[in-house]
């Protein structure tokens, strides 16, 4: 048994709590790992806030981290100890039905098919002043060692600095794979990308990657536009500074619509207004934003009538095991700079800083 730190959300709407705790070996199947570095998503802060009804507490949150294998349990062999990894938010088990199709990202044991709140043999290697406390996706990168199935556990380079790759682990790859794989963006195709936090500009700069000639961003927050700017985007709009709701903007700069949009913010209203911005017959939308739970979003149903395509990305349509290490190769081949994403760098302690850094859009 490891003890080590680990922050912890015992309840909802209480912050962080940062606690010793002890870390069980991993069993059969499993790989206990080092957690180097974690990124804060907005996920994390759902859970906080009681946004996922079926994540269980006490619980230990984080998904985008990276670190070094420390130990593996019985019959593991794609992994062994001093490996570089990045934990996974979707498994890939290469078994299921949804893994052997080629076409598919998800897998049947990833979290919305079965709850993730224990190991797959339903208990815990987390415990807390004698309480177990739940996983959160398998990963729980908000503790400094975790215990992991090693299908939800890619094998990186050697050479890769974990501070930064561990953004590969969810917000860079959902945002980049949105536009390059789920949308196909095409090179010339003119791109309105809803939301400008991490997730927002990863999807910029897969937009720009993938050749998109004007690269429309809208965010409230114009603090952000300079960053979108240096990352692709040709325009930046506020919707604050328009009378007119934003998709009749968005339609009268661009003629008849942007051929993709993008929602990466999570709001009902704003999901219909990307939909309603794009080609009204070739114009693909997609849903990256995570809706609060229990959200219904009404819909013309003439905006799909004439051809539209409305689609959703899990990780950036990028099967995770395979994909994930190709990434952290293109980033080490400098074909991305997803440094460029990183604004603060805090030690472990101040997690709840970087919770506030994160609500007030910094």
């Amino acid at each position: 048994v490891i003890r080590c730190r680990a922050a912890v959300a015992w309840a909802v709407g209480k912050p962080l709590s940062v606690e010793e705790v002890e870390v069980a070996p991993p069993k059969a199947g499993e790989v206990r790992v080092k957690i180097v570095a974690t990124g804060i998503c907005r996920t994390d802060d759902h859970i906080l806030e009681g946004g996922f009804p079926d994540v269980e507490f006490p619980v230990i949150p984080g998904h985008e981290g990276a670190g070094i294998v420390e130990s593996v349990g019985e019959g593991v062999t794609s992994v062994k100890p001093g490996d570089k990894v990045i934990p996974l938010c979707i498994p890939q088990c290469k078994e299921c039905t949804f893994c052997l199709n080629p076409e598919s990202n998800y897998c049947l044991k990833a979290h919305l098919s079965e709850p993730q709140n224990l190991l797959p043999d339903k208990t815990s290697r987390f415990t807390c002043k004698g309480k177990q406390i739940h996983h959160f996706l398998w990963v729980s990168t908000f503790a400094e060692y975790t215990v992991i199935p090693e299908y939800a556990i890619a094998k990186i380079d050697a050479a890769a600095p974990l501070d930064k790759v561990c953004l590969l682990g969810c917000g860079f790859s959902t945002g980049y794979g949105a536009a390059i794989n789920t949308a196909k963006v095409k090179p010339g195709s003119t791109c309105a990308v809803f939301g400008l936090g991490g997730v927002g500009l990863s999807v910029v700069m897969g937009c720009k990657a993938a050749g998109a000639s004007r690269i429309i961003a809208i965010d409230i927050n114009k603090d952000k536009f300079a960053k979108a700017k240096e990352l692709g985007a040709t325009d930046c709009i506020s919707p604050h500074d328009f009378k007119k709701p934003i998709q009749e903007v968005l339609t009268e700069m661009t003629g008849h619509g942007v051929d993709y949009s993008f929602e990466v913010i999570g709001h009902a209203d704003t999901m219909t207004a990307a939909l309603a911005s794009c080609n009204m017959n070739t114009g693909v939308c997609v849903m990256v934003g995570v809706v609060a739970s229990g959200s219904v979003i009404s819909v013309d149903p003439m905006l799909l009538l004439c051809g539209r395509t409305w689609k959703g990305t899990l990780l950036g349509g990028w099967k995770a095991r395979e994909s994930i290490p190709k990434l952290v190769s293109s980033y080490l081949e400098k074909k991305f700079n997803s440094d460029l994403l990183i604004t603060h760098t805090l030690p472990f302690a101040k997690v709840n800083e970087g919770f506030e850094l994160l609500r007030a859009g910094k």
